[in-house]
């Protein structure tokens, strides 16, 4: 039995999270973190990292990029192993990470999908086909009207899988509405959709002569992301100090 800390337990996510790990035999969340109240989780709640005295083998992070700091300078001293789930790090973050990883396991992924770490595993087997005999690549990526940032994230990790087959060759295009031009041959189009409550829609064409091939993922809700999380913290819980990713969760 995998004991987890859920830091951000009363969050969406965090309460996403706790409902599965219920129905988990293989896991158990033994303590939350969150400066929030009001809500009944089944195990005892603190403010911080460091307040919790309840022993456990990994932390699962869904929180906010202010409390990432203290939460990795706590996993750092106590040698605990987490699965870092919060976006939006600042490069002083990000070398936190790194630094965090010299002591301890760390796991952190662009996305927690184990269906989109799958497809990025498909989309390189595929571009190592497909790219040398000419085909175009474009990215359709569809959010709900509340999401920010454009492109996403994931978009960005699926055209970096392509790219990292080829060299890097390919440039990425996010606009052509400036543009009275064919496309480049080394290039791959990224394009956003907003709309709705759409929780996250990706779809990576190669576009051949007389043949198209698509991949597509598509996620209903954000229990896909809670999933893969639970299955990074099982994955983690006893591994040496490194960093790792959603790869080495699906590796096979």
């Amino acid at each position: 039995m995998v004991r987890i800390i859920m830091h951000g337990c009363n969050g969406k996510m965090g309460q996403v999270i706790t409902r599965m790990a219920a129905e988990d035999k293989e896991c158990e969340i033994v303590a939350g973190i969150d400066t929030c109240e009001g809500r009944l989780n089944g195990y005892p709640v603190f403010d911080s990292l460091q307040d919790c005295d309840v022993e456990a083998d990994v932390v699962i992070d869904f929180s906010n990029a202010k409390a990432v700091d203290g939460l990795l300078e706590n996993c750092k001293k106590r040698r605990l192993p987490v699965v870092l789930c919060t976006t939006g790090l600042s490069k002083e973050q990000i070398q936190k990470v790194e630094d965090t990883a010299k002591e301890t396991a760390v796991l952190k992924s662009a996305n927690m999908s184990l269906g989109i770490n799958l497809l990025m595993r498909l989309l390189q087997d595929a571009a190592k086909v497909l790219s040398p005999a000419g085909y175009d690549i474009e990215i359709v990526e569809k959010h709900h009207n509340k999401k920010v940032d454009a492109p996403s994230g994931t978009a960005l990790a699926l055209a970096d899988a392509i790219n990292e087959t080829q060299d890097m060759k390919y440039a990425y295009s996010y606009d052509r509405s400036q543009e009275r031009k064919p496309r480049e041959k080394q290039e791959i189009g990224i394009s956003a959709v907003r709309g709705g409550t759409i929780v996250g829609e990706h779809e990576v064409l190669f576009a051949g002569e007389d043949e198209v091939i698509e991949f597509k993922h598509t996620a209903y809700s954000k229990a896909v992301f809670a999933k893969g999380a639970l299955e990074a913290a099982k994955f983690l819980a006893g591994k040496p100090a490194g960093k790792y990713d959603m790869s080495d969760v699906i590796s096979f």
